[in-house]
């Protein structure tokens, strides 16, 4: 939890980010993902200064257990002093005790952020789906908050001014507005009506150009000129093809030429031949890719 420090920004975690929306795709498969299409409600995590804090919080907590379908988990929210915005025990349940920030008795407005966080932990540990660090998996757990409609609240958890600062979760800004613009180009929802802080609303929209910018790669026939340009070079010197280049070229057995590429909106990657206009079907998210490769 950044508390009056400085916040990073930009996109220092992005592979990692995609990694864990490759392996949230693969776990879950493409119908679960589906069903989570509609995000936490606004009215369902609302916090208001006269609720009793620990009622209040048993409440906020239900609601984002309820989100992720885990209706024989129960979680035990108590608050403590520490370092970090909030902790739990993950045990074999049902019930898991959840520690938070002393700091939210007086920031309430904040507390169902902080549970998204912890209840995507209780998630994660009964899918089983675990990342090799305890680093990428703080990353994989507010990416897959995030990706499943509990995360907006992260973001507008995020405030910054001349003065002071405050972000949860281990994301930058712009990395959660791209994880959230990601799952907004996949459900047609879109958050930025729910933010209430105005740096939330500058990050979604930095992070919305970020992932539209993966719709734009070649040999995706959206990508640029430039994009182009460069694609029709590297097709033609398959040897010298950068290795930061979004795409790689390789013989099938009979010796014809593929490309390979990242699916735009789950990142797994798609091969295809290397023949003109190509119309790809991503076997992992259902994408219908139009490719000039």
């Amino acid at each position: 939890m950044a508390n009056g420090g400085p916040v990073e920004h930009g996109y220092p975690h992005l592979e990692t980010v995609r990694a864990a929306i490759t392996a949230l795709y693969r776990r879950l498969s493409y119908d679960t993902v589906q069903a989570f299409a509609a995000s936490v409600a606004p009215a369902d995590v609302a916090f208001c200064d006269t609720d009793d804090l620990h009622l209040g919080a048993q409440r906020v907590a239900r609601e984002i257990v309820r989100h992720f379908r885990l209706p024989d988990a129960r979680l035990i929210v108590g608050f403590r002093e520490m370092t970090h915005a909030a902790h739990v025990e993950l045990a074999a349940g049902p019930e898991y005790f959840v520690e938070l920030n002393d700091r939210f008795r007086t920031h309430r407005r904040d507390i169902g952020a902080a549970l998204a966080h912890e209840v995507t932990h209780v998630y994660l540990h009964r899918l089983d789906l675990a990342f090799p660090t305890t680093a990428e998996n703080e990353i994989l757990t507010d990416t897959v908050a995030t990706y499943l409609g509990a995360g907006w609240l992260l973001l507008d958890a995020y405030r910054e001014d001349g003065v002071s600062s405050q972000k949860l979760g281990y994301l930058t800004p712009e990395e959660f507005g791209y994880v959230l613009a990601k799952r907004s180009l996949f459900f047609g929802e879109d958050p930025s009506v729910w933010f209430t802080s105005a740096q939330a609303y500058t990050a979604y929209a930095r992070g919305l150009d970020q992932a539209r910018q993966d719709g734009r790669q070649p040999p995706l026939t959206a990508a640029g000129w430039a994009g182009r340009r460069r694609y029709a070079h590297d097709r033609r010197h398959v040897s010298g093809v950068p290795p930061a280049a979004p795409y790689s070229f390789s013989p099938d057995p009979a010796g014809r030429l593929r490309v390979s590429f990242p699916c735009p909106t789950c990142h797994q990657r798609i091969r295809v031949p290397v023949r003109g206009r190509v119309r790809a079907r991503c076997a992992l998210c259902r994408t219908v890719l139009e490719c000039d490769t």
